[in-house]
């Protein structure tokens, strides 16, 4: 096959140049975030313009996201009370909020009825109904409809994340037919990839890519074009995740939204989806830590502390629990002393351990890696791991903790070699304790209809911990203190 070549006045793709708004990791420059403030401090709105007007809408969210409340108050009247609708739509959670609020109504309604549905629902869905009902009210009718029907669908359902402009064509139309409608259209989603073909009863038969669309000839009919195998429509009702899991698994580009009667009422696209999982991985990050979905850098020193004291409450619970069980051995411990020395490891690795198969576990639940089907056989796997992980560290840490222990002079040879089979032994234990903890806790939680991101990680470090100490005193008590008496 033969290359065309371009000619030598075609536009060609520009070769990317350093720009000094940006450092070399592609964040906005500390200098460039100086000169922005300083611009905003000297209330001189030529020479903000002429500093950000080639910024993307994303670069101007992170530009806002790193400026003071006062300052970001600062941006907003130097640009006439408006924040453009592309840049509201990047901007995340709190920080959204903020803006919004300090925008009047009928500026926010405009940028409102710039975007999608999806992003212009995006804009609205955290305001309280007050603000959204003042904001929704100087909207044109078909948008406030339009906004309103979104907005009553649950959170994370496939209704919140699909925009409802698309095209559809009738089975019967000619691929001609279709061109001349698209260049006749005077609203059109801003980006689309397919036309969904439908049958009289307004349900999706079947989808043509454009690019399939292009190269056909105009008296083609669309029917002959069209692809149903292939095609996944998606319930108005369908959680965001199993959204995120059908264009993960088929390699999707965009889908049709249906509602009860399986009738076509709009579409998402891999960008939403691209944003959905973006925010989805944040939260179960967070959660993993104990820290609330919406915490972000712009938050206040309180709302920071509020956000972080429930887990913290809890963790001291279990710490509680744990300086139970070592209380219950005190006896032990005051006459070897190498024992409170030795079983902060065992409780260590064992969190360790358990903190490593509940990473993954949490991740195979939610990319569907991990069901009742393959279940009982990645239980063994992760029993089997901890176990074999826990024989080689038996061996390390039973030797040292031996070796230690009777070149302190601390015992004789018998006592250091009873040592390090209680320390290897408990540390077998725990870590076997720990991998099952890290697989049989998230799928509990899973199966109880919890979120296994968010309340995993306090129980199986409870489990790792209570276990290590019970098992190395308990085992400590019973082997030792009869040889030292």
């Amino acid at each position: 096959m033969s290359e065309i070549a371009p000619a030598e006045n075609e536009l060609r793709p520009e070769e990317p140049e350093d720009d000094a708004q940006f450092a070399d990791d592609r964040t906005l420059s500390p200098e460039f975030v100086r000169s922005v403030v300083d611009t905003l401090d000297a209330n001189d709105p030529d020479n903000f313009k002429a500093l950000t007007e080639e910024l993307h809408a994303a670069d101007f969210a992170d530009l806002m996201a790193l400026l003071r409340e006062d300052q970001r108050e600062s941006l907003i009247t130097l640009m006439g009370g408006a924040i453009p609708s592309d840049v509201l739509a990047e901007l995340d959670g709190d920080l959204l909020e903020e803006v919004i609020d300090a925008m009047e109504p009928a500026k926010v309604a405009e940028a409102v009825v710039e975007l999608d549905t999806d992003d212009a629902t995006f804009l609205l869905e955290d305001l309280d109904e007050e603000k959204q009902a003042e904001i929704l009210a100087l909207a044109p009718v078909e948008d406030r409809v339009a906004l309103r029907a979104a907005l009553d669908f649950e959170e994370e359902s496939a209704g919140r994340l699909m925009q409802r402009e698309f095209f559809a064509s009738p089975a019967f139309w000619t691929v001609g037919q279709i061109i001349d409608r698209l260049r006749s259209a005077e609203e059109l989603p801003d980006r689309f990839y397919e036309v969904f073909v439908v049958d009289p009863a307004f349900k999706p038969m079947g989808s043509v890519p454009l690019s399939t669309l292009l190269k056909a000839p105009r008296e083609t009919v669309i029917e002959d074009l069209m692809n149903s195998r292939d095609m996944r429509t998606v319930p108005v009702t369908m959680d965001q995740e199993e959204v995120a899991y059908l264009f993960e698994q088929y390699n999707l580009i965009s889908t049709p939204v249906v509602d009860d009667a399986d009738r076509l009422i709009g579409m998402i696209t891999v960008d939403d989806v691209v944003e959905m999982v973006r925010e989805e991985t944040h939260e179960d990050m967070l959660a993993l830590a104990g820290v609330e979905a919406d915490t972000g850098l712009s938050d206040t020193v309180i709302e920071t502390v509020r956000s972080r004291f429930s887990w913290l409450a809890i963790n001291l619970g279990t710490a509680i629990m744990a300086s139970l069980v070592i209380a219950l051995f005190d006896a032990a411990i005051g006459q070897i002393v190498a024992l409170a020395v030795l079983m902060p490891i065992v409780a260590s690795m064992g969190g360790n351990a358990g903190t490593q198969t509940l990473t993954v576990v949490v991740r195979s639940l939610a990319t569907k890696d991990l069901t009742a089907t393959n279940a009982a056989r990645v239980v063994i796997r992760e029993a089997t791991v901890g176990f074999l992980n826990g024989v080689i560290f038996a061996l390390i840490m039973g030797a040292l903790a031996g070796v230690w222990y009777f070149a302190s002079g601390w015992g004789t040879e018998i006592e250091a070699v009873r040592l390090g089979i209680v320390v290897g032994a408990a540390m077998i234990i725990n870590l076997l304790a720990a991998g099952l903890a890290g697989i049989l806790v998230p799928i509990g939680l899973q199966r109880a209809g919890a979120d296994p991101a968010v309340a995993s990680a306090v129980f199986v470090t409870t489990v790792t911990d209570i276990v290590g100490f019970f098992v190395f005193l308990g085992l400590a008590a019973a082997v030792l203190l009869p040889a030292a008496s």
